[in-house]
């Protein structure tokens, strides 16, 4: 046997990972795209590289073709002779601000259109999102998609080869970031540190080993092939041959099974302060989800004509899912693209979602009902009286004005819009609620000032200082919050309380701190309590909580992760500002954690509107309202060792100005959790 027969075999493949925005906004961004695709194309059909994966998206595709549309028919053509590799995604969206029903409008629109271009085989491709969700697999295979390549999040423990949830998975154990290629040191150089890194790669992986040569917006050097040639002269133990991530599928065998999310920062970044970073962004990103879904649901029971003004308005809002848009550590630039997709997603959600209405009988309410979480049963449809009370009223214009052609929307023609709550035969005398300037109650849940605190009683049962709102010092960036190791938090005073609604459907009373005002309601007979808080922001480097102080430790959570539950365990004791890293390239273990509109701990729910994050001390549960930093990347950041993107300052996410936060809690068992979400996001829809 010789030296070439004892070598282990490493399966290289050629790439570059595509932000389509990030430290620049997204125009300047594809202008360099179309010189790195030019160049990639120039080499696959010169032959000089054998295949080139791109990024496992098509939406950088379209947008290179959008510009370079001459290069359509050669793009068909290398797809079709597997020379090119594209999808299955629209996007790499972030997994934990991305909910299960538009992962799936992502994966849909993603697989049709590289399915159009001629692509058949495909790859869950997740190279840069920060940590995976464990609810991800199940979604690849609803698609017939039973591979998949990770990198962030993975635990010490776990192999390169692993199953992760029933789909077979490789860990990047280096990451995708290996740009040596395209630097200006000499082969030897190279050679020694692809060696070092596949010395690494080796203590997790098989005789096998995948290696990817690129990094983000990087082109191909010309001379790939006879680099890798000369590298391979230098490596004793090692071989390396240009292919595809399908070719180390087919060469290596997965044992190895794994079925919890990947959120392990031991190895790699996890990078949880996007989690709070931009709140406003998660908070449109949560309103443009759930309103596009249920324009989506009307426009198919109804037979309307909508279908391709929606799958263009998921796609906007899919652009903004990409992980380093939803994750809000952008430009300000970026980020106010950002705003404007939103608000066209919206624009077009709530003008289906009119237009539709205006198409059905009155006195109707729709009601969604699923066989599961994602395909529809039956639609419910109710008789209502006109029975309401008014809880806003503004000037505007009748909607049938855009409806109707045969109007001319003049601009003096005014309407007053009035925003009701309805229900069948309400009357004052029948209402269980009651509310003063101390006390808001029903028959389910109270709220009483007492003594400066706030106190809650779930039936009998009291909670007292069950609600604070906390303040504290940041030192981080986009990427993670920066604890202060002597921070002496603040904790807001209570100052006054008065009584906003007194009606027989819902009542209001506007709590006065020392931060903020903090407007609660409470509905007839609901058994939660809903807090609206706005205020002018004009603190810089702030984190801002709600805490709330539970009867015991907690040591699990539930909450709410692509329109299902996941479990998870917390170490009540650990104290973040006794644990900051100090070895190179460490990051900070953390007792946060994502949540989509959901979180749940010892008997108690908090459902959010984009509020994302939370955290777990003691006995306390607690959800960011915002974080305020000024800078993409802080290389002083305490909680991170090593800088994780660029240190651009970034004024916008200090949010100052007006910001707003709003929650719902109350007091319930786990296996209703869906029916309290409901009643946050309403799946009825009055005609």
């Amino acid at each position: 046997m010789d030296n070439k027969d004892r070598k282990k075999k490493v399966i290289a493949y050629l790439h570059s990972h595509w932000d389509r925005e990030w430290y620049r906004e997204f125009e300047v961004f594809r202008l360099r795209l179309l010189r790195v695709f030019d160049n990639v194309l120039n080499l696959l059909t010169t032959d000089k590289i054998p295949s080139f994966y791109f990024d496992g998206q098509v939406a950088a595709l379209l947008d290179y073709l959008e510009l370079r549309p001459e290069k359509e028919e050669l793009v068909r053509t290398l797809i079709k002779e597997k020379k090119l590799f594209i999808g299955p995604f629209y996007c790499l969206v972030d997994e934990f601000l991305t909910d299960g029903i538009c992962f799936r409008k992502n994966l849909e629109i993603g697989l049709n259109i590289a399915r159009e271009f001629g692509c058949e085989d495909f790859i869950g491709y997740f190279a840069d999102t920060f940590g995976h969700s464990k609810n991800i697999p199940a979604i690849l295979k609803e698609n017939d998609i039973d591979r998949a390549i990770v990198w962030r999040g993975c635990k010490q423990d776990l192999p390169s080869e692993f199953i992760f949830s029933g789909v077979n998975t490789v860990n990047l154990v280096r990451g995708y970031f290996m740009d040596i290629f395209s630097s200006n040191k000499s082969l030897e150089v190279k050679a020694n540190f692809i060696k070092d890194n596949l010395d690494k790669i080796a203590k997790k992986s098989s005789n096998t080993l995948l290696l990817p040569i690129g990094a983000d917006h990087l082109g191909i050097p010309e001379d790939i092939t006879t680099q890798i040639e000369i590298v391979n002269s230098y490596l004793e133990d090692y071989e390396i041959v240009l292919g595809s991530p399908f070719d180390y599928f087919d060469a290596v065998t997965f044992k190895t099974k794994y079925d919890d999310e990947l959120r392990d920062n031991s190895e790699t970044f996890i990078l949880q302060g996007c989690y709070s970073a931009r709140t406003k962004l998660k908070q449109l990103n949560t309103e443009c989800s759930y309103k596009l879904d249920l324009a989506n649901k009307l426009q198919l029971n109804f037979g309307s004509k909508y279908e391709a003004v929606i799958e263009y308005a998921y796609k906007l809002l899919l652009q903004n899912q990409a992980h380093d848009s939803i994750c809000g550590c952008s430009t300000d630039m970026v980020h106010n693209e950002n705003i404007t997709r939103y608000n066209k997603i919206l624009q077009i959600a709530n003008t289906i979602i009119e237009e539709i209405r205006l198409t059905q009988p009155k006195n109707l309410s729709i009601t969604f009902k699923y066989l599961d979480k994602y395909k529809l049963l039956e639609v419910e449809r109710t008789e209502i009286e006109d029975n309401s009370q008014v809880v806003a009223k503004r000037k505007g214009f009748p909607t049938e004005l855009l409806h109707d052609t045969g109007k001319i929307p003049v601009t003096e023609d005014y309407t007053t819009i009035y925003t009701l709550l309805k229900e069948f035969n309400v009357s004052r005398a029948s209402s269980d609620l009651v509310v003063d300037n101390t006390n808001l109650f029903n028959s389910q849940i109270r709220i009483v000032i007492e003594d400066g605190q706030l106190n809650v009683y779930d039936r009998a049962k009291c909670y007292k200082n069950f609600i604070e709102f906390v303040r504290y010092k940041d030192k981080g960036d986009t990427y993670n919050y920066g604890p202060v190791e002597d921070d002496i938090y603040e904790i807001a005073k209570i100052k006054s309380a008065r009584v906003l609604m007194d009606g027989p459907l819902r009542c209001t009373f506007r709590i006065t701190t020392s931060f903020f005002n903090v407007d609660v309601s409470l509905n007839k007979k609901s058994k939660l309590l809903n807090f609206k808080i706005k205020w002018p922001n004009l603190s810089t480097n702030r984190l801002w909580q709600v805490r709330f102080n539970l009867n015991k430790s907690i040591s699990e959570t539930q909450s709410e992760d692509m329109n299902l539950l996941v479990k998870r365990k917390f170490n009540s004791d650990y104290e973040i500002r006794k644990n900051l890293p100090t070895e190179r390239s460490h990051e900070a273990k953390t007792n946060t954690a994502p949540m989509q509109r959901f979180v749940w701990a010892n008997g108690f729910g908090v459902i959010t509107h984009g509020l994302t994050e939370y955290e777990v001390y003691k006995n306390t549960l607690s959800v960011t309202l915002l974080r305020s930093i000024g800078v993409i990347s802080n290389p002083k950041n305490p909680a991170r060792t090593t800088p994780a993107g660029p240190p651009i300052e970034v004024p916008g996410a200090q949010q100052l100005g007006e910001n707003t936060a709003e929650f719902s809690i109350g007091f319930f068992d786990i296996k209703d959790w869906a029916s309290y979400v409901e009643e946050v996001y309403p799946q009825t829809i009055i005609f």
